[in-house]
């Protein structure tokens, strides 16, 4: 009998770590909808841009002359500009860790992993806590790099899931900030609506990171033998 008891304890602890509650769904949905661009620059809203993730990192002051310039100035070279360059992105990725911790601590880790399961894991075989980290990557490389590495390190996902998700994020990374910000350029000569190479470039996304995992399931299989 208590031998039975011992064997159940991990089970009950196991399933009491993933139950999803109430609390668990509106974090997910606040944190998917700060790190996911929707409130990005609404037109005729601009105050949802507080609840942005971009918005929220903010941006570094700009030199006099040239007035395009920022702290890390122009004509740098070697380990001293690239110091400057990695300082830069501090500020995003302690953000985006500082979020992240919060949203985790009110379950919203445990509802990705339930609602997005189903849909990653067929397509790209990866667990769904990992949709966080592919969407904050839709805005921010940088923070989407970050929040996969933390993953990696807590032995929630494999080397194998770090390489998939990496061929997910780099392929048109910072899709949304990009898109709308130096993209936007272009918005001018398009000739369709301004949405439909947005939702293109996302498909893409997916398509090259399943040909990455097919490429890992059958060439690559043995490096990952041992994992």
């Amino acid at each position: 009998m208590s031998e039975s008891k011992t064997l159940e304890q991990p089970a009950k602890e196991h399933a009491e770590e993933w139950k999803v509650g109430p609390g668990a769904w509106i974090s997910l949905v606040i944190v998917l909808l700060v790190f996911s661009g929707f409130f990005f620059k609404v037109e005729g809203m601009a105050w949802l841009g507080a609840f942005d993730f971009t918005t929220l990192g903010g941006a570094f002051g700009t030199m006099k002359s040239p007035e395009t310039n920022t702290f890390i100035g122009s004509g740098g070279i070697s380990a001293k500009a690239g110091f400057l360059f990695a300082l830069s992105l501090v500020p995003t990725v302690m953000l985006a860790l500082g979020l992240l911790e919060i949203f985790t601590h009110y379950g919203a880790i445990r509802a990705a992993h339930k609602l997005l399961t189903p849909l990653l894991k067929p397509l790209l075989g990866i667990p769904g806590y990992t949709g966080l980290a592919l969407i904050t990557d839709l805005q921010s490389t940088d923070a989407g790099a970050a929040l996969t590495k933390e993953l990696y390190d807590s032995d929630k996902i494999t080397r194998k899931d770090v390489v998939i998700m990496g061929s997910w994020q780099y392929s048109g990374a910072g899709l949304i900030n990009n898109y709308f910000s130096i993209g936007s350029a272009m918005f001018a000569s398009l000739t369709i609506p301004i949405i439909v190479p947005l939702v293109l470039m996302f498909v893409l996304k997916f398509m090259g990171a399943a040909v990455v995992r097919l490429a890992l399931n059958t060439v690559y299989k043995r490096d990952f033998d041992n994992e």
